[in-house]
């Protein structure tokens, strides 16, 4: 007998054998306990996630005679497994799609079963049918004979008719698990007696997207190559995939001193034929992962292998620089589909994220050391990254009401003119997670009570002229933080974060705040959610004696002297200037 494909001689032959879609099993093999059998059916969902297979088993378990059905014993069962069931119709509806083939089908329908209970017609790639074949079937879908049914299977449910839809029982396949395609694919290497590393299953499920069948095809292929012993560089020289520890190295040297490692180490995979988009791809998805991992270190969405790298790796570079490298590997993956050249691309990428990490230092336990008098507008940044986003260092200015902390806001890449030219309005204020540490270190419970208290005053400036902006701005706040300089108030969104930010850095709380708690402050916000994440970094830094220096805000309030008139301006700018009196 000639050698038959892996996804051919592992096709499930009933339920328990399917991998995957337990819902939909479970459903189908109640209606078949309780008879209630449905006319038509639609099966939906990606390639390869068994969408034809439980449509086979579905039939054979209807017209089964045996007690446990599908028995696999029983003369229908039988016939339904070598494919020559006279009552279980299979129709490609992409080679049959038009309005005679439908006729031709609906005068086949008005027959009676030869062998089983049920005539069942499983339509394959229905959205195929042409709108003319769809509503010449319609009817019969509407109104079949009892003995009946259909079932229909399709990649793209959007391009059905709704018409048809209405009248079908729909369920949606899945992708099947990664975990569950591993263990499938170490079921069938065990009874192939194929030798293959686990690390080798690992990526092949990766590989697979969610299609069992995809899983299989892959397998064959891998085993056809290295039949001994299938191994991980195997699988990765047929479908050209770099290893996570490689590209957990490339994470770790995106830096200027060697850039020049990376883009050699790239120049090389895609002269051996690597796909680059695949290479991509798969640093986002590494980048996605160490994230998740750096949220919940416990979490089972990851293998251990791949929190070993991240760990080794990717855990030293600070959750900015990763997000920074994330958005820039984003953007250009949406252009490859459409470069003239992938390589250049990538690089370019590369070598931006690399230098863009260079020029933007983060403000550590060191430099709040050395610069214990650091000026709000060298922590707040305009910016689109986390709480933990870069700035560039500013001078300290003294604040009055129009502050100068405008300037403080320039994001390290962008110079003063551009800045002043594409202000964005939508950009986000967020503050540096260190200073956000030293906020909390250097504050004081007696100050924040005494601050609480001062909250029930806030209402009555809403409606006035000259604090209204300042005391709407607070609303819904709490206080997280006080010191005699400053108050860290926790917002109810990122938008009420962002506004009261902007507000200190445009115009300055202090004038406000004077008025208000009877003495200057500045203030600074972060979102809700933001707040439990802090406290929980606050108390574990505090136990590993890694917490910033205290904060040393500086405040001042704009002159009180009174303006000059404009005759006394005139005056003085032309002293032999004669003015009269009316």
């Amino acid at each position: 007998m000639s050698y038959q494909a892996l996804y051919r001689k592992y096709r499930p032959a009933s339920f328990d054998e399917v991998v995957g879609q337990k819902h939909i099993v479970q459903t189908l093999k109640n209606a078949v306990e309780k008879d209630r059998i449905a006319h038509a059916y639609l099966f939906c969902g990606p390639r390869g996630t068994g969408k034809t297979s439980i449509a086979k088993i579905f039939a054979r378990t209807l017209n089964c005679t045996g007690e446990h059905k599908p028995c696999m014993e029983c003369e229908n069962c039988r016939e339904s497994l070598n494919g020559s069931h006279p009552d279980i119709v299979e129709i490609d509806a992409a080679s049959n799609n038009g309005v005679d083939d439908v006729r031709d089908l609906i005068e086949r329908v008005g027959y009676a079963p030869l062998l089983g209970k049920y005539k069942v017609y499983i339509i394959d790639e229905v959205h195929m049918m042409t709108a003319a074949a769809f509503n010449a079937l319609l009817k019969t879908i509407e109104e079949p004979p009892e003995h009946v049914i259909f079932i229909f299977a399709t990649t793209e449910p959007n391009k059905v008719l709704a018409t048809i839809l209405s009248r079908c029982q729909r369920y949606d396949f899945s992708q099947v698990s990664e975990k569950d395609i591993l263990h499938r694919l170490q079921d069938v290497c065990k009874s192939e007696q194929i030798e293959a590393d686990e690390d080798a299953l690992e990526l092949i499920s990766e590989l697979a997207s969610g299609g069992m069948r995809d899983a299989l095809s892959i397998l064959d292929q891998c085993v056809a190559y290295e039949p001994d012993h299938l191994t991980l560089e195997a699988v990765r020289e047929i479908y050209g995939v770099v290893q996570t520890e490689e590209l957990g190295k490339i994470i770790e040297q995106l830096n200027p001193e060697q850039a020049s490692e990376t883009i050699a180490f790239v120049e090389d995979i895609e002269a051996r034929g690597f796909d680059l988009k695949r290479f991509t791809a798969d640093l986002i998805g590494l980048l996605k992962d160490s994230l998740i991992y750096d949220l919940a270190s416990g979490t089972s969405l990851l293998s251990e292998r791949k929190k070993e790298v991240i760990k080794k790796s990717l855990s030293p570079v600070p959750s900015w620089k990763r997000i920074q490298m994330l958005n820039e590997l984003m953007n250009v993956y949406n252009k490859l589909g459409y470069a003239s050249n992938m390589l250049d691309y990538i690089e370019t990428a590369l070598l931006k994220s690399a230098f863009s990490v260079q020029s933007a230092p983060a403000v550590s336990n060191r430099q709040s050391h050395d610069q214990p008098h650091m000026a709000a507008g060298q922590i707040l940044q305009k910016t689109e990254n986390p709480i933990s986003a870069p700035v560039k260092p500013a001078k300290s200015p003294k604040v009055s009401k129009k502050s100068d902390l405008a300037m403080l806001f320039w994001n390290s890449d962008v110079s003063r003119e551009t800045m002043g030219k594409e202000k964005n309005p939508k950009s986000e204020f967020r503050l540096e997670e260190d200073f956000l540490l030293s906020l909390l270190v250097g504050a004081s419970k007696t100050i924040r009570s005494e601050d609480e208290g001062h909250m029930n005053d806030l209402p009555k400036y809403f409606e006035d002229v000259d604090w209204g902006k300042f005391a709407n701005a607070l609303k819904g706040s709490k206080i997280v933080a006080s010191a005699e300089t400053y108050m860290l108030v926790s917002a109810p969104h990122m938008l009420e974060r962002d506004h009261i930010n902007a507000l200190q850095n445009e115009d300055g709380f202090e004038e406000f705040t004077n008025q208000w708690l009877g003495h200057p402050k500045k203030l600074f916000s972060l979102a809700e959610n933001d707040r439990v994440t802090l406290l929980q970094t606050f108390v574990k830094r505090s136990k590993e004696k890694t917490l910033p220096e205290p904060a040393k805000i500086e405040v001042s309030l704009a002159s009180s002297e009174p303006e000059e008139s404009l005759e006394e301006s005139l005056k003085a700018r032309f002293p032999d200037l004669v003015v009269q009196d009316d």
